[in-house]
């Protein structure tokens, strides 16, 4: 999520050229996020990039929520804010199912455009347009407030947080919810309510021997014989 985060700070001060992300900008960044109470460690750095303020549901009762449910929290946490451009990452680095921008965006009927490779928001009309790269070449797509954005990692390189803004987020809000305070019932999440389930998993298995070949005046052979053998050519 620092890719968001980042292009989050970089619209702010896009929009308030004399003003920096969270000094008066009058645009504010908000963090939301799910998780136990660890995930407020990634908060902070994130608060200390230059965010102003955060949001952190955790209930022992979410443990083992499925896409499905963490959207369901994070579109009920939305709705309470009044927020205008809510930006995500792509995906997460275990289940990598890219689901929770669009799930969040039919849960609040908002518009969405999703793997951003470069966002321009234009706040006097209310309007944000992408770019992004699909398999058919450059696509430009745009959209009216409210909206549910998603970027990609190459949108952007996330900044270092300054010193000033290390100590700056000690000093900035983050409000704890439990799921109660979202009004969605503790059958609706969790483990119980996931429509899918992890059974098993496995570590990697170890990489095997490579296949060292001597150029013999044939090694061209050899690596196309390779690659036929492993269904690469």
């Amino acid at each position: 999520d620092e890719y968001a985060v980042e292009e989050a700070l970089r619209i702010v001060e896009a929009n308030s050229p004399t003003k920096e992300a969270g000094e008066g900008s009058g645009h504010t960044i908000t963090l939301i996020s799910m998780g136990p109470e660890r995930a407020s460690e990634a908060i902070r750095k994130a608060l200390s990039m230059g965010a102003d303020d955060a949001i952190l549901v955790s209930d022992p009762s979410l443990a083992g929520s499925d896409a499905l449910a963490t959207s369901l929290v994070l579109a009920e946490v939305i709705k309470k804010g009044n927020y205008d451009l809510v930006l995500c990452g792509t995906e997460s680095t275990d289940a990598r199912m890219s689901v929770i921008p669009a799930m969040i965006s039919q849960r609040l009927s908002w518009a969405q455009l999703t793997f951003a490779g470069k966002v321009a928001v234009n706040p006097a009309a209310s309007t944000v347009e992408i770019e992004r790269i699909t398999e058919f070449g450059n696509q430009v797509m745009s959209a009216k407030f409210p909206v549910v954005l998603s970027v990609i990692e190459k949108i952007n390189e996330p900044r270092y947080p300054s010193f000033k803004g290390i100590m700056a987020a000690k000093k900035k809000p983050i409000t704890t919810m439990s799921l109660a305070d979202t009004g969605i019932a503790a059958a609706n999440v969790g483990a119980s309510a996931a429509w899918s389930a992890v059974k098993d998993a496995l570590p990697r298995p170890a990489r095997g021997a490579g296949v060292k070949l001597t150029d013999e005046g044939n090694g061209g052979e050899k690596l196309v014989e390779f690659l036929v053998e492993k269904r690469l050519a």
